[in-house]
């Protein structure tokens, strides 16, 4: 129970918020995850390395971040949380020096068909990953003002 105004006015202003922005920094965080194992499940790989590269390059080469993707890599997805939450900033990435031709792979090239990978997992995991992060942050505020 909060007493007095100045306890009303910290709990919405600091604490709620606090707590919103870790429910949803986690359920970001393991939407990420979900998506780039799919992505990973999904990619091709050459068994025999017959492109020049060790096979499972560019499979090794997916992940997620905060912030920025690592140089030389394709960008693949940015979510942030918006104005309030500019912390929140999630960028799902492929490719590096090694596995450049990871847009190639996704878009394919005038003699190369396409084999995309990411476009289906984030069709396919899009409203799952939204529809967790929307229900941790309601979570979080109904517990904290619940308190």
């Amino acid at each position: 129970m909060v007493q007095g105004i100045a306890a009303l006015n910290r709990k919405l202003t600091v604490t709620i918020p606090a707590k919103v922005e870790a429910a949803t920094k986690k359920a970001m965080e393991k939407g990420a995850d979900e998506l780039v194992d799919m992505m990973k499940r999904l990619v091709s790989v050459s068994a025999d390395g017959s492109h020049g590269k060790a096979p499972g390059t560019l499979r090794d080469s997916i992940g997620w971040t905060w912030g920025d993707a690592p140089k030389g890599s394709f960008t693949i997805m940015k979510s942030s949380g918006g104005r309030e939450y500019s912390g929140l900033k999630i960028t799902i990435y492929a490719g590096n020096k090694e596995a450049f031709y990871a847009r190639w792979n996704e878009f394919g090239t005038m003699k190369m068909s396409a084999q995309p990978f990411f476009f289906p997992s984030y069709r396919a995991m899009r409203k799952r990953i939204k529809s967790r992060i929307t229900r941790e942050m309601k979570k979080a505020i109904r517990s904290e003002s619940a308190e």
